[in-house]
């Protein structure tokens, strides 16, 4: 399985079709002060692959701190099934992960890896500034 999307929105669904519905797409987060808590966002991905790689694998999500600090960790399986089409055009799967109230010790950039049955398959990069100095920049 491989990765064509991953971001993060304010707020995202999959409806019943499968279409997937983003609202509020962001790469940087601004704060008055540190620590900060960031209400929610959605980290947002959409899987690729072959009709043949149906049925289970191991996702995990790490999101670290520029100064290398672990600040989240989920691991999970990730079921995929193949549709009537798949044969045709591959198997696309969207999925959403909502994270809540992450607390952001520092400034930087943050990243989030993203691997699937142990293999590196995304980084997002996700900036946060203080908003002393994201003025300071204007």
């Amino acid at each position: 399985m491989d990765i064509d999307l991953v971001l993060t929105a304010d707020a995202a669904t999959i409806d019943g079709s499968g279409k997937l519905n983003l609202l509020g797409v962001f790469d940087q987060i601004s704060v008055a002060r540190f620590p900060a808590r960031h209400g929610r966002l959605s980290l947002v991905l959409r899987f690729l692959g072959s009709a043949g790689e149906a049925g289970t694998h191991k996702l995990t999500i790490q999101l670290s701190s520029p100064s290398g600090k672990e600040l989240v960790s989920l691991s999970g399986e990730l079921k995929v099934a193949p549709s009537a089409t798949s044969l045709q055009t591959g198997i696309r799967v969207p999925h959403v992960i909502n994270l809540d109230g992450i607390v952001f010790q520092e400034a930087g950039v943050h990243t989030f890896h993203v691997m699937v049955d142990g293999r590196h398959q995304a980084t997002l990069p996700l900036s946060i500034v203080s908003r002393s100095l994201d003025r300071a920049m204007a």
